[in-house]
């Protein structure tokens, strides 16, 4: 089995330019104008080019009516990007359009920071010490 992460965005090249910068990854294949295949990462990345206000998905749902919008917006999916130096890390997105939604946390098992892209979506910035998870596994 393998997984495959897409996210809608307005702005299909400003999207590119983001998670290439942010997270070194290159672009591999192109769909037509509306997606891009971002390669590099453990899962490839698919951008998908969806305008703001169009409908979040086809029929019915939680929400009738629901329309994509780009500000910032919580979802219970998000992706953690394990790093080795969380503060590069970080800088590297904000430079390139990211927000720091928290100052970044330490614990035993490791470093946390909070983050947004340009498109609203979460995502967090992990960087494991010691022994990861493992110090608080049972």
């Amino acid at each position: 089995m393998n997984f495959l992460v897409n996210l809608d965005v307005d702005d299909l090249e400003r999207g590119i330019d983001f998670y290439v910068q942010a997270f070194g990854l290159e672009v591999g294949r192109r769909f037509g104008n509306d997606g891009v295949e971002l390669i590099g990462g453990p899962a490839p990345i698919y951008l998908l080019a969806k305008t703001s206000g169009s409908p979040a998905y086809a029929a019915g749902g939680i929400t009738p009516g629901a329309q994509r919008h780009y500000t910032r917006h919580w979802t219970p999916v998000h992706l953690d990007v394990v790093v080795e130096d969380i503060d590069a890390a970080v800088e590297r997105a904000l430079a390139v359009g990211a927000i720091q939604e928290q100052p970044i946390v330490t614990d035993n098992w490791g470093k946390l920071a909070l983050m947004a892209d340009p498109f609203g979506h979460g995502f967090c910035f992990v960087q494991f010490l010691n022994r990861g998870y493992d110090e608080i596994a049972n």
